[in-house]
């Protein structure tokens, strides 16, 4: 609970900005006593009962100290046998005899006496500690009532006229009531202002266009109405109103943010005097504005006439009464209440019902079949998992949620309990419970200070602060502080993360009465033990019970988020502090902080560094601690993920989620899916829900292995980071660091040495993230070892999936893989044990060219390796790790064994995922689109007796080039001989057709050098400049329209953007897409520990990025296709009853369905690349770019139109 609250007043002026409560004591909102024990009933406020309490108890010792002092001067004696005799009482039998009693009181006399005196001193002292306490409350209780005046409500107008008006209001006749105000306000309000405000309620309202100051403004003040700081945003409201220069940064909804905070609380004053600052401004009320003066209205029950005369205003504005139902978000509380006052002046109005139009479909023609009318045939598939046991998941998932962190035991090994370690883990406690006070006071120690800034008008991050409870800051706080790294971290990265983990967790949701019901209701669609009564699609299913849209929320600017999370950062070095003996036994006893703010160079840049002391990153080893933190949205579901129903709704059940993932602060993304009618996006929506539904388990046997090469000394050949002890170490001798000081150190050496010290450290840090990585990847598994989970997924700008959660998902490395299979078993059947054997070979990177029975046969021949690996991974021959993917290929040897060793191999039930991934997918899509058959041939699009293996054919035709320059001469290309081989050229070959430049190719080609041994390294750099010019002259050599298509969607971005457009464009399947790419706009945050600047390239009122649009436009536009190819084939292959997730153009599904989803795979490709999609293409962005009349006589449009109308035709036509 935050300490920071308002007070409650009559007419909103009672209403008053107040830090209270002491150091880490958290006292219920408005109950000031409540920290002492239980209420009692009393007719005195509970701050008054505490005071008479504590004035009572010190009155009570007051009068017991003297009666002490009395009986002591009277004799001790007699004193303790008083002490001793009244409170015993007689034993069964007899009482004590009195010589015996008085010789018993004799002797304790003296050490009774000096306990009952150390008693009486103690509560003493804990009194006075409890009325300085009482003192320091009352103290700020003054000081609130101060502020209570500071506040400003009353407006500042500009209009001499408006000012008079107000005036004479404010001194009000009986005749001159309020509401009367706000009526003749509305007739005398301006007509709206064009077309411009009269569209703006359509698109959610002129916040969605804001950008910087006015993102912040709005921020602030819905904060501000979220905490309850309702009095603070009008304060700021009438600040910026007053002064003309700040004025122009306030719009209508502003202004209509802030009335509907005092309609909800019944405040018909202050709302007019919103009106008059709407008035003063030239704006006019909108619906939204209007349902904040009814909804007063109807709150405070008022006559009929006034309602009238507003209804009556409203329509002369050209405002429909029914849109006050249909167009204006409201809470049902609030619809009531403005159903109440409307009723008052139309007692027959009927509220119109939301709509109930046929449900939309989707009219992109590739979607036709899955959205027509329901096959009975189809069988959508389901869990294995029975009604209960998904409610008992869901019970789960939301106490997580709830939580908003979940900890993990660790993976790393357990160290043995010695004298150090137990006396390192209770040190930790007692610093952390120290810090813990400390991070209390340190935080209303902010908050109080942002309060007064936010009292003088300006936008503080007080609101902010008060988002959520001091215990949830401090708790994050120090799980930042665990873990950081040891070298430390970038302040602008953790202020950046601190900010983010504030705003996505004041976001949560609280309906759980409500979802639980509904999601009841859902899962009889996914339960194994039940029916419904039509087969349909999850999202139809969540619609059809009547979901409520959750509120859209505005993001953050990327400077509050900044700035927010930088004032916790310092607010954490502030508090945190430890003993100086820590780093130095022998020091004096004081206290020193725990985190430095140091400069570091990093990529030829300065930045500041927040790094922990070495003493207690030594403590934090020493005391090995054994769990984990993460937030609940950064680990997999316990259930399956809410559906996708609208670009904000679905996914996590408690936590929003977007479904178009896009850098921080940016809305162009969202605003161009809000404005998309809802039914062009079902394609996306169903298949992100279909990702998500698949449920997954780990694989025990392959964790069980990893694990042990984890806590031995990793295994890097593996994919298993070694640990930091394995790190290199700083140069000893000569060449230390400290070397570089001896005079006869030549500054060669001394610029060797720092290259080999920079070179060592690089190492260093790559390590510990890696194992950082493998860290959170292995807990996470170990944690969910006998769980099933599900991962949510979402896309980026593009359209590509990925999961929400980060550090364990399918994704990842091949280890991460590995270590995932299908919770839900599939049996064989006849075919699925040969495609076993086929993903095995083609894990191992051999036959690539050979047919799948070839490879097929060839699994038959090693079975005796792959059984050997299945059962002696570590120990036997060890053939498995030879493999292209070593962990995935043993994993798939286990599963090889089992099926082989089973009665029937057909029956066996198998869990693993069989992967069919692309040929070169990009280069496909390329051939695709320009009907290029050469290339078609070259990637597996045209039908074939062999596999085509476009990597190894540019190798060859690279080899040729380099020969022919050989026979010339060309040094290099001498020197090359026998080096260009497939892996070399491969990465290059895969990412140019994405956007890669030869200067990117270079450095992948030079890694894929260096990693040959043989290779002479002086050679690298000379090598991979020339191999780079070979491969980019083969591309073009083998693929000539796929350069001609690169070209032409290049020059169309960048006359785009010479325009001052980004580039947008819309799927084949709907979903509409916009590049991000705008000129950096730098903000300054200053002050505390290091002024930072916040880079920002999605303010979409800054020009766009030339080179980023024309460089980026055709690799995105690529994977868009790809994309759309893969949502096909997942909403078909759900369709037909298989399991399928994807790793963008990798496809996965049980061994038994390969075969079915192969021929969707297909199937989905050709239908896509029917549509005419560059035509399809260069209309849409005729219609967006060229089609204003208003600049078809610029230059650029012109040259635009010539370029978009010559759409590149492909070199010859291809049969399918």
């Amino acid at each position: 609970m935050s300490a920071v609250r308002w007070g409650r007043g009559a007419a909103g002026f009672g209403r008053a900005l107040w830090p209270a409560g002491p150091p880490g004591l958290l006292a219920e909102e408005g109950a000031l006593g409540g920290v002492w024990g239980r209420k009692r009933s009393s007719t005195a406020s509970p701050c008054e009962q505490d005071r008479r309490k504590d004035w009572g108890h010190a009155e009570l010792l007051e009068v017991l100290k003297a009666r002490v002092r009395q009986l002591q001067a009277e004799g001790v004696a007699e004193v303790t046998v008083k002490r001793v005799a009244v409170p015993r009482a007689p034993e069964a039998g007899g009482a004590q005899p009195a010589r015996q009693a008085k010789a018993g009181a004799e002797g304790a006399a003296p050490a009774l006496s000096s306990r009952w005196a150390q008693k009486l001193d103690n509560d003493q002292r804990l009194m006075e500690k409890r009325k300085q306490r009482l003192e320091g409350k009352l103290q700020k209780h003054v000081e609130k009532v101060a502020w209570q005046k500071q506040l400003r409500l009353e407006p500042r107008l500009l209009s001499r006229k408006l000012a008079s008006q107000l005036q004479h209001w404010e001194q009000g006749t009986p005749r001159s009531p309020w509401e009367e105000q706000l009526a003749q306000l509305l007739q005398e309000a301006p007509q709206r202002l064009g077309g411009k405000a009269a569209a703006a309620p359509a698109v959610r309202g002129p916040e969605s266009r804001l950008e910087g100051q006015q993102q912040r403004l709005l921020s602030f003040f819905e904060c501000c109405l979220l905490t309850g700081h309702l009095p603070l945003a009008h304060h700021v409201l009438v600040t910026h109103h007053s002064k003309s220069q700040q004025r122009r940064l306030l719009t209508l909804s502003m202004y209509n943010m802030v009335m509907l905070g005092w309609a909800r609380q019944g405040s018909f004053k202050e709302l007019t005097y919103v009106f008059f600052m709407l008035k003063d401004a030239g704006l006019a009320p909108d619906l939204r504005s209007y349902a904040a003066a009814l909804q007063c209205m109807g709150r405070l029950d008022q006559d009929a006439g006034t309602i009238r005369r507003c209804l009556k205003q409203m329509a002369q504005d050209g405002l429909q009464l029914q849109g006050l139902f249909t167009a204006v978000p409201l809470g049902a509380e609030e619809r009531a209440e403005l159903l109440r006052a409307v009723r008052k002046a139309k007692p027959s109005f009927t509220p119109p019902r939301l709509p109930v139009s046929p449900p939309q479909v989707n009219t992109s023609p590739l979607l036709r079949d899955i959205y027509a009318k329901q096959d009975p045939a189809v069988s959508y598939p389901r869990l294995h998992l029975s009604l209960k046991e998904l409610q008992g998941l869901f019970r789960r998932q939301l106490r997580v949620e709830m939580a908003t962190t979940i900890t993990v035991e660790s993976v790393e090994k357990v160290p043995l309990l010695t004298k150090e370690v137990l006396h390192a883990r209770k040190t930790l406690a007692g610093l952390r419970s120290r810090w813990k006070t400390a991070l209390y006071q340190e935080l209303q120690e902010t908050k109080e200070s942002e309060a007064h800034a936010a009292q003088e008008g300006r936008l503080s991050l007080f609101p902010y602060l008060c988002l959520l409870s001091e215990k949830e800051v401090v708790g994050m706080l120090l799980q930042t502080l665990q873990a950081l790294p040891a070298q430390g971290e970038s302040l602008l990265f953790l202020a950046h993360e601190l900010g983010l983990r504030v705003f996505k967790r004041k976001q949560l949701r609280n309906e759980v009465q409500e979802l639980e019901q509904r999601y009841s209701e859902y899962l009889h669609l996914l339960a194994s033990d039940t029916q419904v009564e039509e087969p349909c699609l999850p999202r139809q299913r969540w619609e059809a019970l009547g979901e409520t849209e959750a509120p859209h929320e505005q993001p953050w600017p990327t400077s509050v988020v900044v700035q927010l999370g930088k004032q916790l950062a310092e607010v954490l070095v502030r508090a945190a502090r430890m003993p100086s003996s820590l780093a130095a036994p022998r020091s004096p006893a004081t206290l020193i902080p725990v985190l430095y703010h140091v400069y570091s160079f990093r990529s030829f840049r300065q930045i500041g560094i927040l790094k922990p002391h070495p003493a207690f990153t030594q403590l934090l080893e020493t005391a090995a601690e054994r769990t984990l933190t993460f937030e609940s949205t950064d680990v997999p579901m316990l259930c399956p993920p809410l559906p996708w129903t609208s670009p904000h709704s679905g996914a996590f059940l408690l936590s929003p989620t977007k479904m178009m993932r896009s850098v921080e602060g940016s809305q162009q993304h969202q605003l161009l899916l809000e404005r998309c009618p809802p039914a062009e996006l079902h394609g996306a929506l169903d298949a992100l829900t279909q990702l998500g539904n698949c449920a997954w388990r780990v694989n025990g046997r392959v964790l069980d292995l990893v694990l042990e090469l984890f806590n031995d000394k990793g295994c890097p050949r593996l994919g298993v980071p070694a640990p930091p002890s394995e790190a290199p170490r700083p140069p000893e001798g000569r060449q230390a660091p400290k070397g570089c000081l001896l005079p006869e150190v030549s500054p060669a050496e001394k610029a060797e040495m720092r290259r080999e010290l920079a070179r060592r450290l690089k190492v260093a840090r790559e390590m510990q993230s890696l194992r950082a990585d493998a860290l959170y990847r292995l807990s996470l598994a170990q944690h969910l070892r006998h769980c099933v989970f599900w991962l949510p997924h979402n896309m980026d700008f593009r359209g590509r999936t990925y999961p929400c959660s980060p550090h364990f998902n399918h994704l990842g490395s091949d280890l991460a893989r590995a270590l995932l299979e299908f919770a839900q078993g599939r049996p064989l059947g006849p075919h699925g044990l040969n495609w076993l054997k086929i993903h095995l070979v083609n894990l191992t990177g051999l036959k690539k060219r050979e047919s799948l029975e070839a490879r097929r046969d060839y699994a038959d021949e090693l079975m005796e390796d792959i059984l050997d690996s299945a059962d002696r991974p570590m120990t036997g021959r060890k053939w498995w790790m030879e493999a292209d993917e070593p962990w995935q290929a043993l994993a798939c040897c286990m599963e090889v064994a089992r099926a082989v060793r089973a009665p029937d191999p057909t029956a066996y039930v198998s869990h693993f995922p069989v992967h069919q991934d692309g040929s070169c997918n990009g280069l496909q899509h390329y051939a695709a689109l320009g009907r290029d058959g050469a290339g078609a041939a070259s990637v597996n699009l045209l039908p074939s007796d062999l596999p085509q293996d476009v990597y190894s054919e540019v190798a060859a035709q690279v080899e040729v080039f380099r020969r022919q320059d050989a026979e010339q001469g060309v040094r290099v290309a001498q020197m090359l001989e026998g080096f260009i081989g497939r892996k070399v050229v491969k990465q290059t070959v895969m990412t140019v057709v994405y956007g890669v430049t030869r200067y990117g190719g270079r450095l992948q080609i030079e890694k894929r050098l260096r990693e040959i041994h043989d290779f002479p390294q002086d050679f690298v750099w000379e090598a991979s400049h020339y191999l780079v010019r070979q491969v980019f002259n083969s591309l073009q050599e083998m693929f000539s329209g796929t350069r001609s298509i690169q070209r032409w969607l290049t020059e169309s971005a960048r006359l785009i953007s010479h325009t001052g457009s980004a580039v947008e464009w819309v799927t084949p399947l709907g979903i509409p897409i916009v590049q991000p790419y705008h000129r950096d706009s730098k903000v300054m945050i200053k002050g505390g520990l290091q002024s930072l600047t916040v880079s920002s390239s999605v303010d979409t009122s800054q020009k766009p990025n030339t080179l980023k649009q024309k460089n980026g436009f055709p690799p995105n536009f690529i994977h868009s296709l790809d994309s759309s190819h893969m949502i096909l084939t997942a909403l078909h292959c759900y369709r037909k009853g298989l399991t399928f997730v994807s790793v963008h153009d990798c496809f996965w599904t049980h061994a038994a369905d390969v075969a079915v989803m192969n021929q969707v795979c297909r199937e989905q490709f050709v239908r896509l690349h029917s549509q005419p999609i560059l035509h399809n293409l260069s209309r849409f962005l005729i219609k967006r770019f060229c089609s204003d009349p208003r600049t078809s006589k610029s230059v650029w449009v012109s040259r635009l139109m010539d370029t978009l109308l010559s759409v590149p035709k492909g070199p010859s036509t291809w049969s399918r």
